[in-house]
């Protein structure tokens, strides 16, 4: 389909074109210009979501989703809390700020050794006492 200045839409063929050559130029034009509007779309497409697969009621919990939801988010507030004493009270400063810097800065041990100057065997013994400790703390909290 091509869509003409005054707005028609016309099908064109093979033999609308003086050549071959003519024909399979502005047809390669034509379906590159389709594989970037497609492209497009579809990245779109993606990261949209329908309106009908979507309840109607939105964000409309039952009573005992609520409740359940409620207590879900006290428990991961206990548990960070939980959490945050652990690492706080059990480990040496070393081992809290190599722990810290592994799992929530996101570095790997390599890096951590480099940026403290000591040999990767370090760090990773360091990290390992360091979950050891938070074991032993978690297992006696949860009695």
């Amino acid at each position: 389909m091509f869509k003409t200045a005054a707005g028609a839409y016309i099908r064109l063929h093979r033999e609308d074109f003086s050549s071959e050559e003519e024909f399979l130029k502005w047809k390669g034009w034509s379906d590159e210009d389709y594989r970037v509007v497609d492209v497009r779309n579809n990245a779109y497409t993606k990261l949209t979501v329908s309106l009908e697969r979507i309840p109607e009621q939105i964000g409309a919990l039952s009573p005992e989703q609520l409740l359940i939801e409620q207590y879900d988010q006290l428990d991961r507030e206990q548990f960070c809390r939980l959490l945050l004493e652990g690492i706080n009270t059990c480990l040496s400063d070393t081992q809290r700020r190599r722990l810290l810097k592994y799992y929530f800065d996101g570095m790997t041990q390599e890096q951590i050794a480099a940026s403290e100057n000591v040999a990767h065997q370090n760090i990773a013994e360091s990290l390992w006492r360091a979950k050891e400790k938070l074991k032993k703390f978690f297992k006696k909290a949860m009695l």
